[in-house]
């Protein structure tokens, strides 16, 4: 691996079963140890395909990934330990509590019976939902929804973090709330990839962007970097729009 660098994507590729058009086509990125890189682009550019794979949720057709200096074909039990993933659609089981919900997660991450106990009711209380323990998830609210979905990838303390889309659709002090515990989660030493359409959140929130279309990396590199190549841009969002322009996408 590049030195400093905790995740490498060469020639990544997909090609679904029907089709000949790449979903992700011969994708090459680099995420340095730290960062927080943000891969963004129009709906259809390939993101959420290439966190799949890199997540080993599905399988790639060509190319290779390596994370930590593990391959991720051949290393699976030692990745599924670094990994932590958020999906952008809510993945809880909304008829069982909070509590249990959590507890389901960590089983699957083989976390210890008494340290997972009290693993759940330390982030329910980071994230304000310590009183909705033993609430029915059906019964929440988006913000808690989504708050609850983020705990359930950080239980076991990845060493990297993979968010898919984690502020959409709720009440502005949740999404508050989370972005800055993610800031301080950060600091801590997880490596996040963050995608989102919200590009002012991303221009504040990530150290480095990537953004792609038609399944390629067109650009990357620091929000402020992107800016200033592109002199009539005053944002981020200026920039994406230049660069994949303002057709409008399925």
């Amino acid at each position: 691996m590049n030195s400093g660098s905790i995740l490498e994507i060469k020639n990544l590729t997909k090609i679904y079963k029907g089709s000949s058009i790449p979903a992700v086509d011969g994708l090459s990125l680099y995420v340095k140890e730290n960062e927080i890189f943000g891969l963004l682009g129009p709906n259809g550019a390939g993101k959420t395909t290439t966190i799949n794979i890199i997540c080993g949720l599905i399988f790639k057709t060509s190319g290779n990934i390596e994370i930590a200096g593990f391959d991720s074909e051949k290393d699976h039990k030692q990745i599924k330990k670094l990994l932590g993933f958020v999906p952008q659609d809510i993945a809880l089981y909304t008829s069982l509590t909070a509590f249990e919900n959590l507890k389901i997660f960590g089983n699957i991450y083989g976390i210890e019976k008494n340290r997972l106990k009290n693993r759940i009711n330390e982030m329910l209380e980071i994230f304000g939902l310590e009183k909705s323990c033993n609430s029915k998830v059906t019964v929440f609210s988006g913000g808690m929804k989504r708050r609850l979905n983020l705990i359930t990838g950080l239980l076991h303390q990845p060493k990297i973090l993979f968010l898919d889309e984690p502020t959409v659709g709720i009440d502005v002090q949740s999404k508050n709330m989370i972005i800055e515990y993610l800031k301080t989660l950060n600091r801590e030493g997880t490596t996040m990839i963050y995608t989102s359409h919200y590009l002012e959140e991303a221009e504040n929130f990530c150290s480095h962007i990537a953004i792609m279309d038609q399944g390629k990396s067109i650009v990357s590199g620091s929000p402020k970097e992107l800016i200033n190549q592109n002199t009539e841009c005053s944002s981020l969002e200026d920039v994406f729009l230049k660069l994949t322009g303002k057709k409008l996408r399925d």
